[in-house]
């Protein structure tokens, strides 16, 4: 018989022991987590840190490239490294829904696995909470990631400039169409993966290659044009893409033109956005493309003082329009 979450399981007692020592201890173990405590008691880092949190609430569970585990994981390991930080540490919170089958549950946590040892990462502490079913949509994932952060000065959204080079680190909404695919079992976009990735090397790789960068942010929900969007507001200034310049793969094009989305706008978690000055752009490129995560890398753009707060397109056949914010979600449940 099928093994499954049960509502005793969350409870704190030995049920919940069990659980945890049976798929969480063995799986993440190191020996911060492995004291037990109510929290974990880290070594001293030098010099400033970053942090971040999120959840996670996709669906499904599973999709072409990754899991919710995966990106539970990655997603964290980015959003602290597009500080310029290393990331060194995670926890992870689960909301089990009762009745899930121990193997889902195990399969996810073996995706973190993957995912930890590949960013370099711990997973040092976590909980673990078991609702009756219908109260949550079989799983979600919250975590927090720690990291020292090695840039000087630090990217921030706030730092855009004028006269900046815009760049992307590869074609953009795979994330979003292999989510989405997936979940509605659309046959003839089977083969795009999505690029949930950590992306840590990626950003020292940059560092080494430039002096000073400006910006650096991954371009998750809302995209490439919310993100840029959010960037234009912070730093008071404005952006212009060069449409022909953004990498988009034919088969995510193509199920966008069908489905009626607009790539732009489509998740990513492999990617990220560096602005910096147009003068290390060429070497940014380089060390980019150099690396197995940035070798569709491109110089998308600039930054100017044209239009404070916006983002404009100049599109293929010579014309130009306002990229907005995106409003609402264009896929909802997709990290």
């Amino acid at each position: 018989m099928e093994q499954k979450i049960l509502l005793d399981e969350g409870s704190g007692g030995r049920a919940s022991q069990r659980l945890i020592n049976t798929i969480f201890l063995n799986a993440f173990d190191n020996s911060i987590l492995a004291r037990m405590d109510d929290a974990a008691a880290l070594p001293q880092i030098d010099g400033p840190m970053a942090m971040s949190t999120d959840s996670y609430t996709v669906s499904p569970l599973f999709f072409p490239g990754a899991s919710i585990g995966s990106l539970a994981v990655n997603g964290t390991v980015n959003d602290v490294s597009m500080l310029g930080a290393k990331p060194l540490y995670i926890t992870c919170g689960f909301i089990l829904e009762e009745g899930l089958p121990l193997a889902t549950l195990q399969r996810v946590v073996e995706d973190m696995v993957t995912a930890a040892a590949e960013s370099g990462v711990k997973i040092v502490t976590g909980d673990t909470k078991v609702v009756p079913s219908g109260a949550c949509d079989k799983m979600f994932i919250n975590t927090t990631g720690l990291g020292q952060i090695f840039m000087n000065p630090a990217p921030s959204g706030h730092a855009a400039r004028p006269g900046d080079a815009v760049l992307v680190s590869g074609a953009v909404g795979d994330h979003g169409i292999a989510v989405f695919t997936a979940r509605e079992n659309l046959s003839f976009a089977s083969s795009v993966k999505s690029d949930c990735a950590p992306l840590a090397d990626l950003v020292a790789k940059v560092a080494s290659a430039a002096p000073t960068v400006h910006v650096l942010r991954d371009p998750t929900r809302g995209g490439l044009a919310t993100t840029l969007n959010e960037i234009a507001e912070q730093s008071g200034i404005c952006v212009e893409l060069n449409e022909e310049s953004l990498p988009v793969h034919a088969e995510v094009a193509d199920a966008c033109s069908f489905l009626g989305l607009d790539p732009l706008y489509l998740a990513n978690e492999g990617k990220c956005i560096c602005i910096l000055p147009a003068e290390y752009a060429d070497a940014v490129l380089q060390a980019m493309r150099a690396h197995p995560r940035g070798r569709e890398a491109a110089i998308i753009g600039r930054v100017t003082d044209a239009q404070p707060g916006k983002v404009i397109l100049h599109t293929a056949i010579g014309g130009s329009r306002f990229l907005g914010m995106l409003e609402g979600a264009q896929l909802p449940r997709i990290c």
